[in-house]
Formats: structure tokens, C-alpha cells, sequence
């Protein structure tokens, strides 16, 4: 049976992703959160101990279960566009409940975009890895990682799973998302609930990384190996992203 036609019950392996996200995020804020200094709403600067953090790990988690009915899984026929999205919730969450404790929204961003990249981080190393083992090209290492992602998790069956034209050009592998699944989440979300703010940690977050993951990818010690001019979290139309083999001015 496919993912659509059960509806909006979990399938099995989703529930078993949503666990592993789950204890991801959750490992990511224990140590993130514990070793670094916030700011509340008034501007004072705080650093939370340990019952602070566990009342903010419960939050998260009430957070991520009432923001979840904005996903429409049920629309999503992909496992990987549907893991991603549930990576969004936790993004949201995450935001919404640091902001809740009294965090201040600028000081909530910094952490959930630093504590998302060391998520995605992880993931684009691991990806990357048997690539960068067998050449050390950049542009193939590039072209091939990312052929790989638009595989999985960034499969790309049509609007409203993830969209994407994808062609090479010269060395460079050009992806132009014109539907993102995550950010149609989190853009829901914002309109939905008056919440502005989490579609600006989504865009100062998820929208920002794969600068440094192109590098990391390429890994030839230098910086510039990614371009995107526009981006559907802005309002554009698109996300045309230029993976470039020679790196390049940011």
C-alpha cells in the first residue's frame, strides 16, 4: 500500500523515523543548549542548568506534536520528502518553545540554527563520505554527493513533495527548487498561527547551510562552491542553487 492511500496514519517506518529524530534533537539541544549563553526577552544574557533544560525538552516536545497537523504527510507520497518535513517540525518546535521559555527571538535563532547544523552537518558527512573516499575532485565530489541527495531524502515526485530541475553544467551541477516541502511546512505555520518569526528562523537555519555544506562536500580547502540568487523561503519563485566545482567569491 502506498503512503498516500493510509491516509494520515503513520506508516511504520515513519514512526520509527520520528523516534530517531526525536532523540537526535533532543541529544543536539542537551549539549548545545547546556554549553552556551542566551538571551531573554529583556536582553539579559542567562545560561540554563539542568531542570531549565528538561522543562524546555518537554516544551519541545508538546510543541512538535501541536505544530505536526500543518505537515499534510498525507499529501507527501515520498519517505524521504516526509523525514525532512518532520525535521522541519522539530525546527519549529525548537524555535517556538525557546521563544515560549522567554528566550528572545534573535537569541532562539542563533540556537536553532546552530544546533540544526550540527544535524545537517553530520548527515552531509556521512553522505559525502564514500564520494570524497574516491575522488578528490570537487566538482565530481559535488555532482555526485548531490546526485545521490536528490535521491534520497530530496526526491523530487512533484509539487507538493520537493520539485527540482537538476542539469549539469560544465563542472557545476545546477538544482532549481520550485517546491520545497519543509518550507511550505514552516510557511504554513507562520501564516496559519501569526507566527513570523518561525518562518525567519527556518530562513536563517535550513537557508543558510548549504553554503558551508557545498564546501564541506567539494572539501579542497577553500570556500565559494555554492550560488543561489533566490530562494523560496524569500518569496521567490524558486531556490536556483549553482553547486560549482571552482570555488568562487560568496
Amino acid at each position: 500500500m502506498t503512503a498516500r492511500g493510509r491516509g494520515s496514519e503513520p506508516s511504520p517506518r515513519l514512526r520509527v523515523a520520528r523516534q530517531v529524530v526525536r532523540q537526535t534533537v533532543r541529544r543536539a539541544v542537551r549539549s548545545g543548549i547546556a554549553n552556551r549563553q542566551l538571551t531573554d526577552t529583556q536582553g539579559r544574557p542567562i545560561r540554563w542548568l539542568g531542570p531549565e533544560i528538561h522543562s524546555y525538552l518537554a516544551a519541545m516536545d508538546a510543541e512538535a506534536v501541536a505544530r505536526r497537523p500543518h505537515a499534510r504527510f498525507d499529501e507527501l507520497d515520498r519517505f524521504g520528502n516526509r523525514l525532512m518535513v518532520e525535521m522541519a517540525i522539530w525546527t519549529v518546535a525548537a524555535d517556538r518553545a525557546l521563544r515560549k521559555s522567554g528566550i528572545s527571538p534573535e537569541s532562539a535563532r542563533q540556537v536553532v540554527a546552530d544546533l540544526g547544523w550540527e544535524i545537517y552537518r553530520r548527515m552531509l558527512s556521512l553522505t559525502s563520505l564514500p564520494v570524497r573516499l574516491v575522488t578528490r575532485d570537487p566538482g565530481r565530489r559535488l555532482r555526485w554527493t548531490i546526485r545521490i541527495l536528490l535521491v534520497f531524502p530530496f526526491s523530487a515526485p512533484g509539487a507538493p513533495g520537493y520539485e527540482v530541475q537538476a542539469r549539469r553544467e560544465g563542472d557545476d551541477i545546477l538544482t532549481h527548487f520550485t517546491c520545497c516541502p519543509p518550507q511550505s511546512f514552516v510557511r504554513r505555520v507562520a501564516e496559519t498561527e501569526g507566527d513570523p518569526d518561525a518562518l525567519e528562523t527556518f530562513r536563517r537555519s535550513w537557508c543558510t547551510y548549504d553554503w558551508p555544506g557545498a564546501d564541506l562536500i567539494a572539501s579542497d580547502a577553500s570556500r565559494g562552491h555554492y550560488r543561489r540568487p533566490h530562494t523560496l523561503s524569500h518569496g521567490d519563485s524558486v531556490c536556483d542553487m549553482c553547486w560549482a566545482a571552482r570555488a568562487r567569491s560568496a
